[in-house]
């Protein structure tokens, strides 16, 4: 498996921005898709962004509620992935996981079970 480390959450005020970062200690970084997933309290852990290993570095997928928002970039030589967080919202508030995935595919990459590896995550909170 391979250990991730989040950084970057704190609190924000709504219409503010962040910038999350995840190290990955694997030497075959470039081969993973990674992805984002937060977890509220009382809610469910839920997909935000993902970067299949085979996308150029301006492609991303990120979910619905982030859409405009938010943006994933990985940066290969750094084992680095990041989520650019702008015009946050009360509603974004969660814990934010990093999760790496060497066998998923495209069609899998927004589902929790595709992931083998989790950071302990960092939190968010956006006040109003």
């Amino acid at each position: 498996q391979v250990q991730l480390v989040e950084s970057g959450g704190g609190l924000v005020q709504a219409g503010g921005s962040l910038r999350l970062s995840c190290e990955a200690s694997a030497n075959t970084f470039n081969r993973y898709t990674m992805a984002w997933f937060r977890q509220a309290p009382g809610k469910e852990r839920e997909f935000v962004a993902a970067k299949n290993w085979r996308w150029s570095s301006s492609r991303g997928d990120v979910a619905d509620s982030v859409k405009g928002r938010f943006t994933i970039s990985r940066d290969n030589a750094k084992n680095t992935v990041y989520l650019q967080m702008h015009s946050l919202k009360p509603d974004d508030t969660a814990r934010y996981y990093c999760a790496a995935s060497f066998f998923g595919t495209v069609s899998t990459m927004t589902q929790i079970s595709a992931y083998e590896s989790w950071g302990q995550g960092t939190q968010v909170t956006v006040s109003s």
